[in-house]
């Protein structure tokens, strides 16, 4: 592909380019037809450039031959402006040519319609990410044939090449376009010589100081890298030779590893270019699978391997037909990513769904169902938030690009959340995170990211603890440091309150009691006091003797002094070996049955409070007595929805009834406010008989639309 790009750019007028154009398609009848008739069209028309305009689509139909386009793809990729930019007209095309030309060009004609009237216009301020909304029609125009996918991506990346010609605001707008659109596009076909292509010209453009940087070093080092990679390259080629392998059973292909995706890694592991790890990669190519693995034996035997960056995508293919062994090693003081694949598979992951056209065989067809979903659509609907949400979840099956309010972009799974973004920014951001802007409004931490969002994170002073929320995030990241930092927390409150209890039940000072827990050597277990009321009892028995008894008046008093009794209310237990006569929650935080709790001594009452209340933490602080508290029962899962209904009659009843189908329990609604003609939107919390909150959510996306969907059981920093 860079050999053909690099003649590509040299083509300055017809001629050259239909020469090239020859050099990958065989001269037929039509295809000199189609070459007079776009000449004719376009005749008197020429680019911003300033070269003849018909240039344009005879290269993009040799980037289509190049693919292995068919005589009608090539045909239409040479015909694809006619209609759009002169007088033609697509019963004109399926006169001269046929109506398999004719179908291709209407669906390349749509798409540029579309394009033109569904793209914010260059001059505008607004984030090209609204672009995307324009896949509605787009794709739907573009899915009855796969081929008119892979002409546009032809169409784009050629586009792409001429750039400079244009104004600096339509460069941009034309590169977010295409980072945002097209390079998804060409990797879920599984075009990965086009998809590196366009994202690398496109991040040139839309972040040229971030390119440049990289660049420079690359550039800088370029000696250095190169000396590794031919070290790297030749002792590999060696140890295949001296391990059963002849000159001609493989080949080793070396390359730095493209622009954006080093950008992306950087963003990813929030570290410099210098700390880049695996800049480096080599690829093999045999001629079996099983070679594949003979491979990856001598590579592991001889090279140390990083085993976490081990993936073998040909046993499990990626859903585009990618199939290839990568494995990390490490060579002296380099570290180089290998990427083992057979010939066949090696035409499958540079040319996709194209390479079937291209070599009639080899590889595995790639899964194109993410497709499907689109054809399934009512042309005529003009929900078009309910369609991107379609077309986000399908082509973006593997990761989104998010963006800080500065243009740095992060990569995140699909289905990420706000508060995934907070800590894919930095572990510290996430725990402080207190607000959350999203394209400048005011958004849950827990709204899903869609492709292209512009997120603002506002931090606090104070950490913030969400600790029912660690299976509602979709990082590991995240799942991790809320996890961590919650077991943290919630280790040190344990601590503190199982301190408290036993002071309040031997009635001395916390010195002295620490001092008989060191004796008793169960220091590092004594926070299992807070939550385990067996524990707690045993833990009173073990340190009875040491209260001086020979300076208690009347022994016999107090036999049962520090007996611990279960004392039982509505809804919390209590053990202690005071007598409490009532049980009251305080205003501050209002738990709810199953929150982890805390209660503190006030005369002959109890009050109970959260265990991450700020008002229980400073009575904690102020050395407060406390007794310990736990609920009667588990609490039952409870969950939070918002739903938008459509406005009229029985809508509201009709929904209910579907939730009773789904023995799903209503404990409160709450109507929301709507405008005439609008949808009306009502809270409503939850039972769910299963606690599957996934499953539940997806029969519900199926008939409703779903604002939010998440647990309750976390009733503090809700934001």
């Amino acid at each position: 592909m860079e050999q053909l790009i690099e003649r590509v750019n040299s083509c300055k007028n017809v001629e050259d380019a239909i020469k090239l154009l020859y050099d990958f398609v065989p001269k037929t009848e039509h295809i000199e037809k189609a070459l007079s008739f776009t000449q004719t069209k376009h005749k008197g028309q020429f680019r911003k450039s300033g070269e003849a305009y018909a240039i344009h689509p005879i290269l993009v139909s040799t980037f289509v031959a190049y693919m292995g386009g068919g005589e009608d793809m090539i045909i239409a990729s040479l015909l694809h402006d006619v209609v759009e930019d002169t007088c033609c007209s697509i019963d004109e095309v399926s006169l001269e040519f046929n109506n398999e030309v004719a179908h291709l060009v209407e669906g390349l004609t749509k798409i540029m319609e579309i394009r033109d009237s569904e793209l914010i216009p260059s001059t505008s301020d607004e984030k090209m990410i609204s672009s995307a909304l324009s896949f509605r029609k787009m794709l739907l125009a573009s899915t009855n044939d796969i081929r008119v996918l892979v002409i546009k991506l032809c169409d784009r990346l050629h586009n792409m090449l001429t750039l400079d010609s244009l104004s600096k605001a339509k460069q941009i707008r034309i590169s977010e376009e295409t980072i945002v659109v097209y390079g998804p596009i060409a990797h879920r076909l599984g075009i990965s010589s086009i998809k590196n292509k366009l994202e690398d010209l496109s991040f040139k453009y839309v972040l040229p100081n971030e390119y440049k940087k990289i660049d420079d070093y690359i550039q800088e080092h370029s000696q250095q890298l190169q000396l590794r990679l031919n070290h790297f390259t030749s002792k590999t080629k060696t140890l295949m030779l001296t391990n059963g392998f002849s000159e001609n059973d493989f080949e080793i292909e070396k390359r730095v590893k493209h622009y954006y995706s080093i950008y992306l890694k950087l963003q990813r592991k929030g570290v410099s270019i210098e700390e880049v790890l695996d800049m480096l990669a080599i690829r093999v190519i045999v001629n079996q699978p099983i070679d594949c693995y003979r491979v990856l034996g001598i590579i592991h035997q001889n090279f140390n391997p990083l085993i976490s960056r081990f993936k073998d995508y040909i046993a499990i293919p990626k859903e585009n037909g990618y199939q290839t062994i990568h494995t990390t090693v490490f060579d002296n003081k380099s570290i180089i990513e290998s990427q083992i694949r057979t010939r066949d598979m090696h035409k499958t992951a540079e040319f996709g769904v194209a390479a079937h056209w291209k070599y009639k065989s080899g590889g595995l067809n790639p899964k194109l169902e993410w497709l499907n979903d689109f054809k399934a659509q009512d042309d005529s609907s003009e929900d078009i938030e309910e369609f991107y949400e379609i077309a986000k979840d399908n082509l973006y099956s593997e990761d989104i690009a998010v963006f800080s309010p500065k243009g740095d972009i992060f990569t995140l799974p699909r289905g990420a959340t706000v508060l995934d973004f907070a800590y894919e920014v930095h572990t510290e951001v996430g725990i402080y995170a207190q607000k959350a802007y999203v394209n400048k409004q005011r958004t849950p931490f827990l709204t899903e990211l869609k492709n292209g969002d512009i997120v603002r994170i506002i931090t606090s002073d104070e950490p913030q603890y969400r600790c029912s929320w660690v299976n509602s995030v979709k990082t590991g990241k995240a799942r991790n440091a809320i996890a961590v930092n919650c077991r943290q927390k919630m280790k040190e409150i344990n601590y503190k309150v199982a301190i408290s209890l036993l002071t309040s039940v031997f009635n001395v000072k916390e010195r002295k009691l620490k001092q008989w827990i060191e004796k008793e050597n169960i220091d590092n277990k004594i926070f299992r006091i807070a939550i385990d009321s067996e524990y707690f009892k045993n833990i009173v028995n073990a340190l009875k003797k040491y209260p001086k008894s020979d300076k208690i008046l009347f022994p016999f008093f107090n036999i049962d002094r520090y007996n611990i009794k279960k004392q039982k209310f509505d809804n919390i237990v209590i053990y202690s070996n005071q007598n409490i006569s009532n049980v009251l929650f305080d205003y501050c935080c209002h738990p709810k049955r199953g929150d982890d709790i805390v209660g503190f001594k006030k005369g002959s009452s109890v009050m109970v409070h959260h265990k991450f209340c700020e008002r229980a933490a400073a009575l904690m602080e102020q050395k407060d007595q406390m007794i310990f508290v736990k609920w009667t029962r588990e609490a039952p899962e409870r969950y939070k929805l918002i739903v938008s209904l459509e406005n009229k009659r029985g809508s509201l009843a009709t929904f209910l009834q579907y939730l009773a189908k789904m023995q799903i329990n209503l404990i409160t609604i709450e109507l929301g406010k709507s405008e005439e003609g609008h949808a009306d939107f009502f809270e409503m919390i939850l039972e769910l008989p299963d606690k599957n909150i996934e499953l539940a959510r997806e029969k519900l996306k199926t008939k409703y639309k779903i604002i939010d969907f998440v647990s309750v059981n976390d009733v503090y920093k809700i934001v």
